[in-house]
């Protein structure tokens, strides 16, 4: 799993060991220091004991379908079905609940205390085009800092994955089972220093 703190702006943790807890216990360290938040992070659906899908979850609550485990031979109702393994993803519930927090983060300017939560970027959420842009976007702007998540390099290069992950703004720290718990506190720390770089900046 990686992690990205694009490093003037945002920072990057893989994806699947546990990346999603670590960046709740980064959040809640940083709130606790007076950092304001803003984003989504991706959550497991479990149904008796099974995993069948994920949510979006934002920063304030909201909440709606990432993906689920396709049930029968089901139907599309005529709409293109973008599938990864045995999870449909439903993209207008994704872009509905995500891409409004890309405006609210690019309308962040002159606020160097806020960190905006990517996480994460990977198979599923890149079936949007419309996120494609708005991480571009973001990344390129000056607005906030970012910490985000992306997946571990395996099989076909995932474009804006790879993109991302060889920017010289962005820190990625590779996160394990094993590690996970020992880096909370490096992560952050580069945070809180992205943040001072850039109030001094300002």
């Amino acid at each position: 799993m990686l992690l990205l703190c694009f490093y003037t702006r945002s920072i990057l943790l893989p994806t699947g060991v546990g990346k999603t807890t670590l960046v709740q216990k980064a959040c809640e360290a940083l709130v606790s220091s007076g950092v304001g938040l803003e984003g989504f992070y991706t959550e497991e659906v479990r149904e008796g004991g099974r995993r069948v899908g994920f949510d979006v979850v934002t920063l304030a609550g909201e909440r709606g379908h990432l993906s689920r485990i396709r049930e029968g031979a089901g139907t599309s109702h005529g709409r293109r079905e973008y599938t990864v393994g045995q999870y449909v993803v439903d993209l207008p519930s994704f872009e509905s609940l995500a891409l409004p927090l890309f405006r609210h983060a690019g309308a962040a300017d002159g606020d160097s205390r806020k960190v905006f939560i990517i996480d994460e970027i990977g198979k599923m959420e890149l079936f949007s085009q419309a996120f494609i842009r708005a991480v571009r976007q973001t990344l390129d702007g000056s607005s906030c800092t970012i910490l985000g998540t992306i997946p571990v390099p395996k099989g076909k290069p995932l474009g804006l994955v790879e993109e991302v992950r060889s920017r010289r703004d962005v820190k990625v720290f590779t996160v394990s089972k094993e590690n996970r718990n020992a880096l909370l506190q490096d992560i952050v720390s580069t945070l809180q220093e992205c943040l001072k770089h850039r109030s001094q900046n300002q």
